[in-house]
């Protein structure tokens, strides 16, 4: 069995999390306090972080990687493109959000100085991503994919962020309660993750 070592409000964890239930697949969550690391997940993890995937002698850090082994170990329902063009793509899109977008999560995260500029930069790339959705309903088109579980998490926790998108960015939010009304995300939401929203 697959044991996941995730941050009970961790976005990144969060994210394996989704993957994980819209799989719904045999897995164990260890919860981990983040402010209190067992030392194993430094022993696992040489970055002290979480997720940390542990599968038999495979161990996996890193919630995209961690994802896409999933992704490609248990195809259905496939959330990374079958096609390699698209799948390449798809990459290509995660990579920019990770320093376009995560990089600012991880400001907000860690408390740093730098918060309003965060909030700010965070704010404009997702108002950015709003005429996406008058044409499609996902990011990828109108198939739920990895794309959407890499944002889901950022978009439930905007509030407890203290993110407010602007008008312009109403089909952003739309296309966020489509994510948050799917089962896999539901039964991915940990009691403290519940509590982010309103």
């Amino acid at each position: 069995m697959m044991n996941l070592y995730s941050g009970t409000t961790d976005p990144f964890s969060h994210r394996c999390r989704i993957v994980l239930f819209e799989k719904g697949m045999d897995f164990q969550v260890i919860d981990v306090d983040l402010y209190n690391k067992p030392e194993d997940i430094a022993v696992i993890n040489p970055y002290n972080r979480v997720p940390v995937l542990v599968d038999r002698d495979l161990v996996l850090y890193e919630s995209n990687i961690i994802n896409e082994y999933i992704d490609e170990r248990f195809p259905h329902p496939q959330l990374m493109p079958p096609d390699p063009i698209l799948r390449a793509r798809a990459r290509q899109l995660l990579h920019t959000f990770e320093g376009e977008i995560f990089s600012h999560v991880i400001d907000l995260e860690s408390g740093a100085k730098s918060g309003d500029k965060s909030r700010q930069e965070i704010r404009d790339q997702l108002t950015q991503l709003a005429p996406i959705f008058t044409k499609q309903k996902f990011l990828l088109g109108d198939e739920f994919s990895m794309l959407d579980v890499a944002i889901a998490p950022l978009l439930w926790r905007l509030e407890h962020y203290g993110i407010e998108l602007p008008k312009s960015a109403a089909p952003v939010m739309k296309y966020a309660e489509r994510i948050f009304s799917r089962q896999g995300f539901i039964d991915a939401l940990t009691p403290s993750e519940k509590v982010m929203r309103r």
